[in-house]
């Protein structure tokens, strides 16, 4: 017999731990399961080995409103992020109901039963009532990894930082790190550690902004407060901060250009290396902006340990790479951080009455349901603040939904929406992002089909949303539908 939940939730990384928290706590009663595609809790944070991966977002933000970070560090390593996940799911009694090993594949609707058929890779078959995809939107088993001239005559070792690997010395080496992205910033300075040279090639350079690892309000907040509202004291100061920020850069980028140039001279001393390897082309936060701890990156290459190089590669040589300018990149080690390869929904196969669901084609509902897809929300987090924000916002609006379909007696809720639009659904100009874009639903130009990158519009907001806007519901042991 198939086993059935009320809820099943894809992935346990941050998003699936913590709407399980928030499911266990609203509706205690309901049924439910984490399909989880590896074998730990903590998704990212447990994929990604690489020296010195950590959040580019504070911790104080990034974990939950309900469990307060206690660590002294503002930008945590990512063991020490995966453990406050772990712990998480543990005091909550989460961890029993995560089933490991058991990859999504596809998802079939049934109106006639009003329910998922969720089929995993190992065969496993189970429904439920209502299918909530935390998985993120990238690939967990395949970065974005170009085809590189001359790659295979290269002698030495070549790694992607998605698949480190655990023998991997670089002791005393020289090592090439291709990109100038979140990865990137964070490998070199954690690699010239012991390398005996790193070098960051970048095609262009991107926006960095240094920001100490200890949070200071935080540290003073916790001297006279209890630690749940010494957390809401440091998480209300950087929303604020971070927003501010974001605002500011988008309505005057030209004074936060001038400001993250002025930094970078600051730390390395020469305008004119400044203005030739950390002078981005295009507009502050039209890309993510890329966050070094205490300046770490500037100051391993200000102390000769890194360096960085702008050019293209032209092909791989057995010694290393030869760049369009026709200098030779000698290295032992390369580390294409060449980003991520995105995937919408986790991946999943989805179906409706048979039909295949092109989630190009669709239009996203408040940026956490598809339309036209019954019974289906899946997470996302902002791409200016950290990711828990957004996504547990979303969690408790699903709950907020489902509390409306069981008092209601709906078994379903299908977003009914308007002409699909061009709007893309992650607004960002980063080459990982551009390439999938196609893949992703869209956007409209107001509610409920807008998302936007705004967590204080979104607090006021999403708690007091109508969940009957453009929602048809269909009563449960009837097929006829009950407009909103």
């Amino acid at each position: 017999m198939t086993e059935h939940f009320d809820v099943l939730i894809v992935g346990a990384g941050m998003s699936g731990i913590g709407a399980a928290w928030r499911l266990r706590k609203q509706r205690p009663g309901d049924t439910f399961a984490i399909l989880e595609a590896r074998d730990a809790i903590g998704g990212t944070w447990d994929l990604f080995r690489y020296p010195g991966v950590r959040s580019d977002s504070d911790m104080y933000t990034l974990s939950y409103p309900f469990r307060p970070w206690r660590e002294p560090e503002s930008l945590a390593s990512g063991d020490k992020i995966r453990r406050y996940i772990e712990e998480t799911a543990e005091e909550a009694g989460i961890t029993g109901n995560i089933r490991f090993g058991q990859r999504v594949m596809r998802a079939d609707w049934s109106s006639s039963d009003s329910r998922w058929t969720v089929r995993t890779a190992d065969g496993t078959v189970l429904t439920c009532d209502f299918l909530y995809g935390c998985a993120g939107y990238y690939s967990y088993t395949e970065g974005h990894q170009p085809d590189f001239p001359g790659i295979s005559d290269f002698t030495g070792t070549l790694v992607h930082p998605q698949f480190w690997p655990e023998t991997l010395d670089y002791t005393g080496r020289r090592v090439v790190v291709i990109g100038s992205g979140a990865t990137a910033v964070t490998l070199v300075p954690a690699m010239a550690a012991d390398a005996s040279h790193v070098t960051m090639l970048q095609r262009s350079p991107t926006y960095v902004t240094a920001l100490p690892n200890r949070d200071v309000i935080a540290d003073l907040a916790r001297r006279f407060l209890p630690p749940t509202a010494a957390n809401r004291v440091a998480r209300a100061k950087n929303i604020a901060l971070t927003q501010t920020f974001y605002q500011l850069a988008r309505r005057r980028p030209k004074l936060v250009r001038r400001a993250l140039r002025g930094m970078a001279v600051r730390y390395l001393k020469s305008p004119e290396y400044v203005d030739e390897h950390f002078k981005p082309r295009y507009e502050p936060w039209d890309q993510r902006l890329c966050v070094i701890p205490s300046g770490d990156l500037f100051t391993v290459i200000a102390e000769g340990r890194a360096s960085v190089v702008t050019d293209h590669i032209d092909t791989f040589v057995p010694e290393g790479i030869r760049l369009k300018s026709g200098e030779i990149l000698e290295a032992d080690v390369v580390v294409s951080a060449t980003g991520l390869k995105l995937l919408p929904v986790g991946g999943i196969t989805l179906t409706v009455d048979g039909d295949p669901i092109d989630i190009g084609q669709r239009s996203a509902y408040r940026g956490l349901m598809l339309s036209g897809v019954p019974n289906l929300a899946y997470c996302i987090g902002y791409t200016n603040a950290s990711w828990t924000l957004r996504a547990d916002l979303s969690h408790r609006y699903v709950l907020k939904l489902l509390d409306h379909m069981a008092r209601h007696g709906y078994a379903t809720a299908t977003p009914t929406a308007p002409a699909r639009t061009g709007r893309p659904l992650i607004d960002l100009s980063s080459g990982y992002v551009q390439r999938a874009l196609d893949t992703f639903p869209r956007q409209g130009d107001k509610d409920p089909w807008v998302v936007r990158q705004n967590y204080l519009r979104d607090l006021f907001s999403t708690p007091r949303a109508d969940v009957t806007r453009d929602m048809t519901f269909t009563p449960a042991l009837t097929t006829s539908k009950v407009a909103s």
